[in-house]
């Protein structure tokens, strides 16, 4: 047996591995367009960035900050229960001492029983007219405020640099895992190539 063969496995693992890595590296490199023997080539990322950020912005606006989810949980009675005690306090404090300083002489002819059943009726009011208050208000902000505007806008401006290092903290183990692969699979196709070659000599 040829003991260069043995060579064959190793060179084969570092091709595989060396492939793998410059296809990763070509997700973000280069950042603008080259032109190699005729053919146009740019990294997949900065060459989709605009699409990926509309992709992203719509996805966004639709699924994860759906203004109908925010206004269902704006306007839900029992998150309105939550806050109700800490409105109460308010009007009770209001009523009960700062409503001396701004109305000196009303002040004068309510007691107890008085700032009980004012109290009574605002929050009763406050009640009925909050969640009415909460969907005009999202609907308002939803005409304003564009989310999926504001999220293209955003990924679209980041710089490749920026998005090269995001998606490098969130799929570093990913990237590496297939630089490996791609080794172990050149290495098996190495040793297979061996057996091959001894089996037809």
């Amino acid at each position: 047996m040829n003991y260069w063969l043995l060579l064959i496995p190793l060179i084969s693992a570092f091709i595989g591995w060396i492939t793998n890595w410059i296809a990763i590296k070509m997700l973000f490199h280069p950042r603008e367009p080259k032109i190699f023997l005729g053919i146009t080539i740019q990294g997949i990322f900065p060459k989709r960035q605009k699409q990926f950020a509309e992709k992203l912005g719509k996805l966004v606006s639709d699924e994860f900050l759906s203004f109908n989810d925010i206004e269902e949980k704006i306007s839900n009675p029992d998150n309105l229960k939550k806050i109700m005690p800490m409105i109460e306090k308010h009007i009770d404090d209001f009523l009960r001492f700062r409503l001396s300083d701004e109305m000196p002489v009303i002040s004068m002819f309510i007691g107890d029983k008085t700032i009980i059943k004012i109290k009574g009726a605002l929050m009763e009011e406050i009640e009925t007219l909050f969640p009415i208050v909460m969907k005009q208000y999202t609907g308002n902000l939803k005409s304003e405020l564009d989310l999926e505007h504001i999220v293209i806008t955003k990924v679209a401006g980041f710089s490749s640099d920026k998005l090269e290092e995001i998606l490098y903290q969130i799929m570093s183990k990913e990237f590496r895992f297939v630089e490996i692969i791609g080794a172990v699979i050149g290495f098996i196709i190495g040793v297979l190539q061996i057996i091959i070659t001894q089996l037809t000599t």
